[in-house]
């Protein structure tokens, strides 16, 4: 059982890396238009989801529910 509290410390660790990462982008996008050694639009990125998100109703919200459920957990 040990091991299962490891695995989920890191994989902790590397959603919020990935958070930290994702926001940093979205700055970077916000500041500068065109960042060069990021070659992914990553505030397109996170419209196009918010909007994908939105476009679904209720089934939507339910998602973004879950997903910040999943985020917000801290054991």
């Amino acid at each position: 059982m040990h091991w299962i509290n490891s695995v989920r410390g890191w994989v902790g660790s590397l959603a919020e890396l990935g958070i930290s990462i994702i926001a940093l982008g979205v700055v970077l996008g916000i500041l500068f238009d065109d960042i060069p050694f990021l070659p992914v639009d990553v505030t397109g990125n996170v419209i196009a989801f918010v909007n994908a998100l939105g476009s679904q109703g209720l089934v939507g919200l339910v998602a973004l529910g879950i997903i910040w459920w999943a985020f917000s957990r801290r054991t």
